[in-house]
Formats: structure tokens, C-alpha cells, sequence
């Protein structure tokens, strides 16, 4: 069995200013950099055996500084990790989003919401693989983490992934499962003025014409 503990990056200036990011190489701003310290004070409540992370600078920079709180300073990198590609739709605000692409309407170059959730659930499989019994951090992104968790929990749609959020998931018998929608050992974390991630991607709510639960990027 193996303990998987995903978390969004800490917020970007993209994320306050509620463009889609995507594979755009954003970095994290200052309140990104104090959310990722909150989360990984509170992650150092336990004991950790790796860290990994997508190749994007916002996710990787957001695992160091958790790094730096848990005592692990080797990092692992998995391209499977990245944020999903939102193609011609990356860099636009939520009017341009609404405007371009209504409802049913996909951006050009789009990966698919059923696309990204078997790459970045492949991944994680391979992790707990390499790491069978072990505890693991993955610092990923608001939409990989939504594709997640449609596969492991097909049916719910949940609220909200805020940056520096942690969702946990156990591999056991080759099988991933959620334990922890918004895991409690990060209550504390959520800024007052965290933004919701309803407001923050467009995209995901134009998806194949369904009326969805927005996530992030």
C-alpha cells in the first residue's frame, strides 16, 4: 500500500488574474511562495519518503519550499505530472474564454478531461510501483488533480482545488483510491483570500457541453 498526498501549486499571478495557465511555464508570486510554506509546515506534522513533482516552475518551486519543511532536498520529476495542455485557450481571461468558446465548445489543441486523468493516474500507479508501502508529497496542478479525481471517484463532484491544497489517495492492490477530499491536516493552509478555483478556469466549465465543477490550473 502505498500513500499518495497530491498538491496544488501555490497561486501564480496568471491564477489572480484568472488567465488559463496550462503547460505556460508561470512561476509562483509571493503569496504562491507563502502558501506553499503553510503547507508544508503542515506537512511536517509526518513523516514523508519522497517528494515529486510535475516539471513546470510553478509546481516545482511550490515542492522545494515543502521540501525545505519536511527535510527531503532531492526532488523527483515525472512529465505525467503536468497540468493538462488547453491548447489555443492558454493565456486567455475568463470573458475571452466565454466569448471564444460557449458551452460545448473546445478550445483548439485541448487535451481531453478523460485524456488527462489517464496520464496523470498512470503516473501515480508507476510511483506507488517504485515506492510500494511508502508516503509520498506530488505537487501537481489544479486540472491534473481534477482528472484524478474523476477516475478514483467517478460520480462526486467535488467543490474546489485551492492553491497549495492536499488531496490524498492510497494505492493498494494496484488500485487508486481517495482517502481525502481537502485532507484535514491542511484546514489551516486555505487563505482567507484564497480564490476559488470556480473563478479561476473557464475552460473546464465548457467542457464537452456539461455544466462542471471548475478546476485549476
Amino acid at each position: 500500500m502505498t500513500e499518495l498526498y497530491l498538491v496544488r501549486h501555490g497561486e501564480t499571478d496568471w491564477n489572480a488574474a484568472r488567465r488559463i495557465q496550462g503547460r505556460t511555464d508561470v512561476p509562483l508570486n509571493d503569496a504562491g511562495r507563502e502558501q506553499a510554506r503553510q503547507t508544508g509546515a503542515l506537512l511536517a506534522r509526518r513523516r514523508w519518503d519522497a517528494i515529486y513533482t510535475s516539471p513546470l516552475s510553478r509546481a516545482a518551486e511550490t515542492a522545494r519550499i515543502i521540501g525545505e519543511a519536511v527535510g527531503i532536498s532531492e526532488l523527483g520529476i515525472r512529465d505525467g505530472l503536468m497540468e493538462r495542455d488547453y491548447g489555443q485557450a492558454e493565456g486567455m481571461t475568463f470573458d475571452e474564454i466565454e466569448a471564444l468558446y460557449p458551452e460545448g465548445v473546445r478550445a483548439p489543441g485541448q487535451e481531453t478531461r478523460e485524456d488527462v486523468g489517464r496520464r496523470v493516474v498512470g503516473a501515480l500507479l508507476a510511483l506507488a510501483e517504485e515506492h510500494p508501502g511508502a508516503s509520498l508529497i506530488v505537487v501537481s496542478h489544479g486540472g491534473a488533480i481534477r482528472g484524478v479525481l474523476n477516475a478514483a471517484d467517478p460520480g462526486t463532484q467535488h467543490p474546489r482545488i485551492t492553491n497549495a491544497s492536499v488531496h490524498s489517495f492510497r494505492v493498494e492492490d494496484g488500485a487508486l483510491r481517495l482517502i481525502a477530499f481537502d485532507d484535514p491536516l491542511e484546514e489551516e493552509s486555505l487563505l482567507p483570500d484564497c480564490e476559488d478555483i470556480d473563478a479561476q478556469n473557464a475552460v473546464e466549465a465548457q467542457d464537452d457541453g456539461e455544466t462542471l465543477v471548475r478546476s485549476g490550473a
